[in-house]
């Protein structure tokens, strides 16, 4: 066949090729090379699917074949061979076409070879020799042309742009042939990606702007958690088998090295990039994620030897957190990691929180500027938002339920030559940020406090805790002064609370610890800014341990509340007694008790005795309907109980009896936890008391009935207390006929042997556990505010008579005086039933008739 010059080349037999002038084949030949290539392919792979060991002449066809692209591969190597051996040192322009033409033959076997199970149909051991040669000469093309390129220099005096493009696009092209071969040759796939390495850092100047950077970074991190998974996979395999020295082993240490040979390729091309990879900084966010998800302690990591751990971490995570430093000053990282819209999967909370702690380890060694960047929070648009890194540390720990409760141990600091010991999740966090706080620059003083303040007021008990123990820190490592400020603002925080809220329980928890700081100075400074005898202060004072006060002050502060306690209660009794009035009352119930908690010793035997008496007129005025209806009347029934109980031995029998009586009858409408609870407390109180023998027949079965039906309760925590209260009880009472008379069924007798004899715990493996913690993480989380509508009425802390009719308050003031006066005539009601009435009270009766014919006549 004729060929004419400047035809086609794609048309021409390779036997003509001999014929062409010189420039027509510098012009043709490499498209020539991979048309006939691809050709070649495509017939290999046409026909590999009538590959049999019967058809001997699709057999011949496809072996002659791949003979032939074999061939065509080492004539390939042996020209780019000639060329290394004849340039020292090479223009890109003068060979712009032979490295694109031969990584397109790469490719196109090393595709083929990695597919070759498919293509071949389960025939592929009648030409797997060839398929081995054909690799083997793809190796051998791309070892050479690596080489080739490495002697490559950018030539100034042509276009630059062509030279830049060339580099580019061979770069790119290595990138792709990586990806084909990361599961057939681990050692050629790690020195492809050497090569890439170098080759952009040797032309960085001239390809930094046209490099796809965010394809070479996805890449490489893809290959790095690869490369991890495989290594902890093998290090699962050992810890099963129990076996260290075998091939296992030996290949889970050639594929850790793999693991930090990658983590350093990363760290240094991102060291080099680094301002051009503002859209990689989610997919390193994200690397780091996913490696500490599926590492221990998390829950959701795979089981390895203790000694598999230290390896893998010594030899492959230390290489990372370099990473992370040269990531700090990078603005982009810092909106990824701090995003307020960012939501990520339970397995990488955890993750997440650990990152965080090592972000803020780092800080103090940064300049102002960094500091500030990672700590203040920012709104780049209306739609993106940075929350400071504080913030982000308490919601993130937050998260982590599962890790918490469980909880998951990490390792401890190393300290005054002691060995490094593992510490909590919780002790973790607390401990960095504690180092944290210590290292704060002035000019963010502000960003803390908000922080914190914010994190105590979460409706998350356990980050209010971390927040709580972190302001702490800052009252122990301040000045005297400074405490007192921070003791200062909290109080005033809960005088300007509006009504019970979980808020103002966090708040009193920091109050109560700030005030064991105070020096005693700034203690006589307190007392005289908010002096317990006013009424106004109680708020602060039934909050405070009085055994944070010198002896002195102890007693003069406790002689103060309990003066004006009892009064303000005398107050109440003798007023109109409006359930509107009960939270200020209740107030004054907590400061009381406050007292004889922790101040006992301060009061004499008159203070006492007032205490006493006030509480026993104000239980004459509770009954059943009061208690099950308002959550006021609750609460003070809560605190009558242990103020009662608290002065057990003193009381008089009959109010013991009505106590007890009313305990009974409440507990049948299953009044809600905390009322059990608070009945639980007083009832374990009576087992140092001696009943005398004229009430007993009142108290005792009263008081194996509260057992019985608490000890049936199906809440885990009652129950738990409930077995506590009963043994506290049982061992200490004189009225041992009562034990086994609460012991209604034999359910209950073995519950009660079980927990006195430890047995009875479910058996439960640690694997078993950690599913038990992941699955039930979405129930210790439910959002607060998903309560049914029975739990809402039992649990709200306002009377349903104060929020109904606000805008009519007289209204409700004859409601709340009219519903006292119906309580009062019920427990007048219930005394009659239980002993006879005294000489005076028909009088007294007679005198209210009148008063109530008075007001009859008013209202008409």
């Amino acid at each position: 066949m004729s060929q004419e010059r400047g035809a086609p080349a794609s048309v021409v037999p390779l036997e003509e090729l001999s014929s062409w002038p010189e420039e027509l084949c510098r012009r043709e030949l490499p498209s020539m090379t991979v048309k006939l290539f691809d050709d070649m392919m495509y017939e290999l792979t046409s026909q590999a699917r009538g590959l049999s060991s019967q058809n001997l002449e699709i057999q011949t066809t496809l072996r002659n074949i791949l003979e032939t692209m074999v061939q065509l591969l080492g004539a390939l190597t042996g020209c780019v061979q000639h060329i290394c051996a004849t340039q020292e040192s090479i223009i890109l322009e003068n060979i712009h076409s032979l490295p694109s033409s031969v990584l397109h033959v790469i490719k196109s076997t090393f595709v083929h070879c990695k597919n070759s199970e498919s293509v071949y149909s389960g025939r592929l051991h009648l030409v797997s020799d060839l398929l081995q040669a054909l690799f083997k000469e793809a190796y051998s093309l791309q070892k050479q042309l690596m080489e080739l390129l490495d002697m490559v220099s950018m030539d100034p005096l042509v276009d630059e742009n062509v030279d830049i493009l060339n580099m580019v696009t061979v770069i790119h092209s290595l990138l792709e042939i990586c990806s084909v071969i990361s599961s057939m040759d681990h050692a050629f796939h790690a020195n492809t990606w050497k090569f890439i390495i170098k080759q952009s850092l040797k032309h960085q100047s001239v390809i930094k702007s046209q490099l796809k950077h965010k394809e070479i970074i996805t890449s490489l991190c893809e290959d790095i958690l690869l490369s991890f998974h495989s290594c902890v996979q093998l290090a699962e395999q050992m810890t099963e088998s129990d076996a260290q020295d075998n091939a296992d082993y030996r290949l889970f240490q050639k594929t850790l090295k793999l693991c930090r040979f990658f983590a350093n390729s990363l760290l240094h091309y991102t060291k080099e990039f680094l301002p051009f990879l503002s859209d990689s900084c989610c997919t390193l966010h994200q690397l780091y994620l996913q490696i500490h998800s599926k590492f221990p302690p998390s829950l959701y990591a795979v089981r390895i030897s203790k000694a598999q751990q230290e390896e893998i971490a010594g030899a492959f995570l230390l290489t990372l957190d370099p990473l992370i430093t040269q990531l700090l000053t990078f603005q982009p990282f810092v909106q990824v990691v701090l995003d307020s819209r960012l939501e990520l999967p339970c397995e990488l909370q955890f993750p997440q929180c650990l990152l965080l702690v090592v972000i803020m380890d780092k800080l103090p060694a940064q300049p102002e500027d960094v500091q500030t960047l990672w700590c203040t929070e920012s709104q780049a648009s209306e739609t993106t938002t940075r929350v400071s890194l504080l913030r982000a540390i308490f919601y993130s720990f937050e998260q982590c339920s599962g890790e918490l409760s469980l909880p998951v141990h990490l390792q401890g600091v190393r300290s005054q030559g002691q060995a490094e010991g593992a510490i909590t999740l919780y002790q973790h966090v607390c401990v960095h940020l504690c180092a944290f706080i210590a290292s704060f620059h002035p000019s963010l003083f502000p960003e803390l406090d908000a922080a914190l303040l914010n994190a105590v007021l979460s409706a998350s008990m356990i980050t209010s805790l971390l927040a709580v123990d972190a302001w702490c820190f800052v009252a122990r490592y301040g000045s005297a002064e400074l405490c007192a400020h921070h003791v200062t603002i909290v109080a005033h925080l809960i005088k300007s609370c509006p009504g019970e809220c979980y808020q103002l329980t966090n708040l009193s928890i920091l109050f109560r610890r700030l005030f064991f700081f105070m020096a005693p100075p700034q203690q006589v400074e307190f007392i005289q800014k908010f002096p317990p005898k006013e009424a106004e202060n109680l708020p602060l004072w039934q909050c405070i341990s009085f055994q944070a006060l010198p002896a002195e002050l102890r007693k003069q502060t406790a002689h103060e509340v309990s003066g004006v306690g009892t009064a303000q209660c005398k107050k109440w009794l003798r007023g109109t007694r409006t359930l509107g009035e009960l939270e200020s009352l209740n107030t004054v119930l907590s400061a009381l008790l406050a007292v004889c908690q922790s101040a006992t010793e301060a009061l004499d035997i008159g203070q006492q005795t007032a205490v006493v008496e006030v509480g026993s007129q104000l239980w004459s005025f509770l009954n059943v309907k009061l208690v099950t209806g308002q959550p006021y009347v609750q609460q003070t029934f809560n605190l009558l109980l242990p103020l009662l109980g608290f002065f057990i031995q003193t009381l008089d029998p009959q109010l013991i009896c009505q106590v007890v009586t009313l305990q009974t009858s409440l507990l049948r409408l299953e009044p809600p936890d905390h009322v059990r609870l608070a009945v639980l407390d007083f009832v374990s109180s009576l087992g140092k008391l001696f009943i005398p023998q004229a009430i007993q027949d009142k108290i005792l079965p009263n008081l194996s009935s509260i057992f019985a039906l608490l000890l049936t309760d199906r809440n885990w925590l009652l129950e738990q207390h409930t077995l506590e209260a009963f043994t506290q009880f049982a061992e200490g009472t004189n009225h041992e006929e009562i034990v086994p008379q609460c012991l209604s069924s034999e359910e209950t007798k073995n519950k009660v042997v079980s927990f006195l004899e430890k047995t009875g715990f479910v058996d439960e493996t640690a694997a078993a556990r950690v599913e038990r913690v992941k699955q039930e993480r979405g129930v210790f989380w439910e959002p607060f505010a998903k309560v049914t509508a029975e739990a809402a009425k039992w649990s709200s802390s306002q009377p349903y008579a104060k929020r109904a009719r606000r805008e009519l308050p007289l209204e409700e003031e004859y409601r709340s005086a009219l519903q006292a006066a119906a309580g009062a005539l019920e427990a007048l009601e219930l005394l009659l039933q239980k002993s006879p009435a005294p000489d005076w009270l028909l009088m007294k009766m007679e005198a209210l008739q009148g008063r109530i014919d008075t007001l009859k006549r008013h209202v008409l």
